[in-house]
């Protein structure tokens, strides 16, 4: 090997890493964490274990990034919601958002941030707690949002930005779970469509 050559630093990896973690989402999302085997998804993965912890890290990690990809993919409809104009509109496209990812014709129902962890024993704990930050994460940007609607006179100054904010994440938590009971979408929105007529309006 001449000297102006570089010798390879290592092996180029044999498989689509983007393509196995969507596919690792897909496992976690319909198993839950601790439901969710390293079998289940190595396989769903089509890769060896060692591959997936060279690639993804342990586990949790990899449950880490398959919600990172959750939140940028299927429950992206949040960030777009909370642009909406009026807290009413952003409230329903929430809903609406919920409804629409947790009743896929194709694919889990439910939603991976409510149902990824719901039951854990220690070895879950740490998928757990994550979930409670996600979730709370997403709880403090609704509210932050229904906040500035009272500074911008679109909600009555003596709304409640953090009772709305719960309100409103309960009802999809709610929404998830019927989901994946089976619920159809059709009644879902029904649903969603009575407990918004209350909204309080300026």
């Amino acid at each position: 090997m001449g000297t102006g050559q570089r010798r390879p630093t290592g092996r180029p990896r044999g498989f689509d890493a983007d393509e196995a973690l969507e596919r690792a989402l897909l496992v976690f999302w319909e198993r839950g964490y601790e439901g969710a085997s390293l079998a289940n998804l190595t396989e769903a993965m089509g890769i060896s274990t060692t591959s997936m912890y060279a690639a993804f890290g342990n586990k949790e990690e990899l449950f880490r990034k398959a919600l990172e990809r959750y939140s940028e993919g299927p429950s992206a409809y949040l960030a777009r919601a909370l642009e909406e104009p009026t807290a009413l509109r952003v409230a329903t496209a929430i809903v609406a958002g919920a409804i629409r990812t947790t009743t896929r014709p194709t694919g889990p129902n439910g939603c991976l941030g409510v149902q990824g962890a719901l039951a854990t024993g220690d070895s879950g704990r740490a998928a757990r707690d994550l979930l409670i930050t996600w979730r709370g994460n997403d709880y403090s940007r609704i509210r932050d949002r229904f906040r500035r609607a009272i500074d911008d006179g679109d909600l009555p100054e003596g709304a409640d930005p953090a009772l709305l904010a719960r309100y409103v994440t309960t009802l999809t938590y709610g929404i998830a779970v019927q989901a994946a009971s089976g619920v159809h979408r059709d009644e879902l929105q029904e649903m969603a469509d009575a407990a918004l007529r209350g909204w309080p309006l300026r």
